[in-house]
């Protein structure tokens, strides 16, 4: 005798068609196509259900991505359950620096230092980033932008750290 369900996943007729044609659809995306296809196996109300472990192994995804499916869909229905926005900290969310933004800072970086100074620091590239660039950038945006290009030029050459010592006998 196994547990009770404690979500359940019952379709209208007109969800299992969209969720057809969305899954034939030539320009869906692989993960779509298994979201898909994990909402109609754990259909109740057309057919025989699949169980959950039954899907990952048909489906051939972790028990996660069914359960975060399901709760996709409990939450929101179908249209949460199969487009989620992108995670603010994935590889295709904005960046600060774009190009344009990074040879402006390398050309300031490579430029004569302020008046009174003998180097730029990083404090000084942010106040004239912002006085230059039409976005504002943190000093750690700069300095992760000129580390990327090797022209991390905030620091002075001082040469060696350590120097021999001689030894007189």
């Amino acid at each position: 005798m196994g547990r009770n369900k404690k979500y359940v996943i019952s379709l209208t007729d007109a969800e299992v068609r969209k969720l057809e044609s969305v899954k034939r659809k030539k320009t869906t995306t692989k993960t779509i196509k298994c979201r898909c296809q994990i909402l109609l196996d754990l259909d109740e109300a057309n057919g025989k259900p699949s169980t959950q472990q039954q899907c990952v192994k048909t489906i051939g995804v972790c028990y996660a991505t069914v359960y975060n499916v399901i709760m996709y869909f409990v939450d929101g229905g179908i249209e949460r359950a199969l487009y989620t926005g992108r995670s603010v900290n994935s590889d295709n969310a904005r960046r600060k620096v774009d190009g344009r933004a990074e040879a402006k800072l390398i050309e300031i970086a490579c430029g004569p230092a302020p008046d009174g100074r003998s180097r730029w620091t990083l404090r000084l590239l942010e106040e004239q980033a912002k006085v230059e660039l039409a976005i504002p950038v943190g000093k750690d945006a700069i300095g992760r932008a000129l580390k990327k290009t090797n022209c991390d030029l905030t620091k002075k050459n001082t040469g060696t750290s350590r120097q021999k010592k001689t030894q007189h006998s």
